[in-house]
């Protein structure tokens, strides 16, 4: 089956750049130092590799489409992986860190991947996830020039082809959305087995849409 980014991947890449160069710091800040490879689960076109290396660490890439990792494969000269985020072909308890960036959205099951990241995590080893904030980004929140309006949908879980008030330039009107509230999203967490330690809503937006959250095997 085709991923949703294959022939999307130069397109996507462009049109992330601004949103990578955002992201930079506050990803940095919540991974914090480290060493050893750190697994970027659903690594798109590469663009976080820059932010795993200046911890410290060696990125190791895997994403379900061909067509991120011909880009993402400009950006490493370790290896990359091609595969299902909820089928990791990794041994258990091998890695010291795994980072996922905005991944909840785009995988029709969240919480396998948690519970992969779990499984492939030295004990200790730290997890972090970066992305859309359930309650203020969605197919339920309508971004207006002067407020950002919550509509009464935001209980519809599970995929969402189209929203009326996507902006039709943009990733989701692209490829569509999967939503998950936030019981639904920090319950995966806890049925993972991982600990959250740290949760962060970046860069200090009076209506936050993103979240953050840093967790431990």
């Amino acid at each position: 089956m085709k991923a949703r980014y294959d022939g999307l991947a130069d397109w996507y890449d462009t049109w992330n750049s601004s949103f990578y160069r955002m992201n930079y710091a506050p990803l940095a800040e919540i991974l914090g130092p480290g060493e050893g490879l750190c697994l970027d689960l659903g690594c798109g076109t590469g663009q976080y590799f820059e932010v795993i290396r200046d911890t410290g660490r060696v990125p190791l890439g895997l994403d379900r489409s061909a067509d991120q990792l011909r880009l993402a494969r400009t950006r490493t000269g370790g290896p990359l992986l091609q595969a299902d985020a909820g089928r990791l072909p990794l041994r258990d308890a091998s890695l010291p860190a795994v980072v996922s960036v905005w991944t909840s959205t785009d995988l029709p099951d969240f919480p396998a991947m948690l519970r992969e990241a779990a499984r492939v995590l030295l004990p200790g080893g730290v997890f972090v996830f970066y992305g859309v904030h359930p309650c203020f980004n969605g197919p339920h929140v309508q971004v207006m020039e002067d407020r950002v309006v919550v509509h009464h949908t935001y209980r519809q879980r599970g995929w969402h082809e189209r929203a009326p008030w996507w902006n039709a330039e943009g990733v989701r009107d692209r490829v569509g959305m999967n939503h998950l509230p936030l019981p639904d999203f920090l319950n995966a967490f806890i049925a993972s087995g991982l600990t959250i330690e740290r949760v962060y809503e970046p860069r200090e937006h009076a209506v936050p849409n993103i979240l953050a959250v840093r967790a431990r095997a």
